[in-house]
């Protein structure tokens, strides 16, 4: 019935398939448990080989990207369902995989979506920005999620019919971090396929510190502009995507070189201000359309539509 699919990259995931395993034998359920290890450092390796042997466990020379690795999972998988979640969430509920079996079998949905949430405690300033990005845009309830069940879309936490699956894959030419669930939620919207979303959360347990978040951040925009590009520039997409509807809107009005001449004053200030996790959000979507202008191209086809 269900195949759990969990790629890894440098965590301790001993304690999650433990707790997966108690599960499964509680539901009595055709489950398995496939984990691809997508380049790990050996000391990660050396921790999970132990409980990851017990599994279908496939181990890759060479890190091949969140798209491909996802990807991979079909492969390996022999069940109508897979269950996709990331390697450094936490299992909070005793019923979790039950839930799901449940939601299969009630609805038959072809794409379910169980949610996230984040530790309502905050972290040390050195991972506020992460959290509070988290807390505030990720970690939504059932009845905000249910209003725009694409866009809402999330790889932390899925379910997919293998059939679906085999149509509409995650685009492999995205190798670098960021929007690659955006786009593929966006696709599953193009093609007809409707996303459920169940109230069956996981709780995201490695938090990014703030220098690495910033990171992150400016190669998820970059990944954004070159997705546009794989997309044609639809109209549709743009208006999906919150950061692409302000540039468009922005844009339209002959403002964006103003806002760019604000950013490069105001860049120094708010980077500082977000290592040292003084965050604001409104500030933080400012600075990522910064980046957004500063790097999306006259030469490539315009946005505004």
């Amino acid at each position: 019935m269900l195949s759990i699919c969990i790629p890894i990259y440098n965590f301790n995931v001993t304690s999650l398939i433990d707790k997966l395993s108690q599960q499964i034998k509680k539901a009595d359920v055709l489950c398995e448990i496939i984990l691809i290890d997508d380049c790990s450092a050996e000391e990660f390796k050396k921790i999970n080989e132990n409980v990851c042997r017990k599994e279908i466990y496939i181990q890759l020379d060479k890190n091949i990207s969140r798209s491909k690795v996802r990807n991979l999972f079909l492969k390996y998988a022999k069940y109508d369902y897979l269950l996709f979640f990331d390697c450094d969430t936490f299992i909070i509920s005793d019923d979790f995989v039950a839930k799901y079996i449940s939601a299969i079998c009630r609805n038959e949905n072809d794409v379910i979506c169980g949610g996230v949430i984040y530790d309502s405690y905050p972290p040390e300033r050195s991972k506020r920005l992460r959290w509070k990005y988290g807390i505030k845009k990720e970690s939504k309830p059932l009845n905000i999620r249910v209003l725009s069940p694409n866009k809402s879309f999330m790889t932390s936490n899925f379910i997919i019919n293998r059939r679906i699956f085999e149509q509409t894959k995650f685009d492999e030419r995205i190798t670098e971090y960021g929007h690659e669930d955006t786009l593929f939620g966006f696709m599953l919207k193009k093609n007809g396929i409707n996303v459920k979303h169940i109230d069956n959360p996981v709780l995201h347990g490695d938090i990014d510190y703030n220098t690495g978040y910033l990171r992150k951040t400016e190669k998820g925009i970059l990944n954004l502009i070159h997705i546009l590009s794989y997309v044609d520039y639809d109209h549709q997409f743009i208006q999906d995507v919150s950061i692409l509807k302000s540039y468009n809107n922005l844009s339209s009005k002959k403002l964006t070189g103003i806002i760019n001449i604000l950013f490069i004053c105001f860049k120094p200030l708010l980077k500082f201000m977000f290592i040292k996790g003084y965050v604001n959000l409104m500030l933080f979507d400012f600075y990522k359309l910064g980046i957004l202008i500063q790097n999306y191209k006259p030469q490539t086809k315009a946005i505004v539509h």
